[in-house]
């Protein structure tokens, strides 16, 4: 084979007319991607500021009715498809079955145009080492460059994004803001933000019944509620006596699998706020119009709807969204149980989050930190 490189035939004649370059092909979408842009000068890096519990705590009192609606125009940001909302991660401990520390990534467009990540610990046996149950920390990053530029105390975000959705949907499923007598099963951190945000968006009630596995932690938030003006709440013996006696029942336990299992507690057509999503018998459900956050979202993990769910084979017992009822494209139906179980979506965190960020430092809180990153990141010295 002969592998000698040919010229062109000296009988052949030069093409005619000027030198032409061959045109250079245009680049394709992958060469755009990948394509490394000039550097520009170089610019300060962003700072990352800081809210303390205190700076967030300062930043929702006296604002839970604002806060609601931070909550609702989110809600209705993530319906309308402006979101990404991965499925939270579950870190557990094969030596602590009952504490987990879980990841909620998620952006939040529109509006809010937020990204960031709540990382929220649930230990409960730190209240026998003197702490609180749960801890939190939300950072929230720039969507035109990706760097944190916040972070914020979250259980504090956590807990009140979980009341003002708690008692958002109470409003769409009661109608408005009275229930003849409202229970509270499990009074710990989320039961004391609910009832604030009950008392700050002025519902009506002629009153209360607590219950708690531990009688004497019933008795004392008994006690807080009567020392805010409401009237001292009956303490029941069991959860069975609140949900059987109350028009809105709120239930935050830590349970983790159902405890609660007579669908006749719901002959009275109550609305019930299941906020630790596993205390209710899959019966239970099935008793009740049920509606959530997220369906993808709440049907896992082993939570009551998701037990429901392996028990019959499908998801047609959820009726709906919070989003669903705030459109009107549901309704709950007249004399029927409610149960609204709301898995807890990240872009709440986000609108919360940023709601509460933009708010405080406006006034002044916080801590800025301008060389958290600095030239040793960009240059990898000191």
């Amino acid at each position: 084979m002969d592998t000698r490189t040919h010229s062109p035939s000296p009988s052949t004649p030069p093409p005619s007319g000027p030198a032409t370059t061959p045109a250079r092909p245009s680049p394709t979408i992958q060469d755009r991607n990948t394509r490394t842009p000039e550097p520009a000068p170089r610019q300060p890096l962003p700072a990352l500021g800081i809210l303390t519990g205190a700076d967030v705590l300062n930043r929702l009192e006296g604002r839970r009715e604002e806060c609601v609606d931070v909550v609702r125009r989110a809600y209705l940001c993530h319906a309308a498809g402006h979101s990404v909302n991965p499925e939270s991660a579950f870190l557990r401990f094969p030596e602590r079955p009952e504490a987990r520390i879980i990841s909620l990534p998620a952006y939040l467009g529109g509006e809010f145009e937020v990204a960031g990540i709540k990382w929220v610990a649930s230990f409960p046996g730190n209240p026998s080492r003197g702490i609180p149950r749960a801890s939190a920390i939300l950072l929230l990053n720039d969507t035109e460059t990706g760097y944190p530029f916040a972070a914020l105390e979250a259980s504090l975000i956590s807990a009140s994004r979980t009341a003002a959705s708690a008692v958002l949907a109470a409003e769409l499923l009661t109608g408005g803001r009275r229930a003849a007598r409202i229970g509270i099963i499990g009074t710990g951190l989320i039961a004391g933000h609910v009832w604030r945000f009950l008392r700050d968006l002025r519902w009506e009630t002629d009153g209360f019944t607590v219950f708690d596995l531990r009688r004497d932690h019933a008795e004392r938030f008994a006690d807080s509620l009567a020392a805010d003006g409401t009237g001292r709440p009956a303490v029941a013996e069991t959860a069975a006596e609140v949900l059987s006696t109350s028009d809105l029942a709120v239930i935050t336990t830590v349970a983790g699998e159902p405890h609660i299992a007579d669908p006749g507690l719901l002959a009275h057509g109550p609305t019930v706020l299941h906020l630790s999503l596993r205390d209710l018998d899959p019966t239970m459900i099935l008793a009740a119009q049920n509606f959530t956050d997220d369906t993808a979202h709440a049907v896992r993990e082993r939570t009551s709807l998701h037990l429901t769910e392996q028990r019959v084979g499908h998801r047609e017992f959820i009726d709906g969204t919070l989003a669903d009822l705030l459109c009107g494209t549901v309704a709950r139906t007249p004399g029927r149980a409610a149960v609204f179980s709301p898995f807890g979506l990240g872009v709440l965190d986000l609108a919360v989050g940023k709601w509460v960020w933009e708010g405080a430092t406006a006034a002044g809180a916080g801590r800025i930190l301008p060389d958290f990153y600095g030239d040793a990141v960009r240059d990898g010295t000191l």
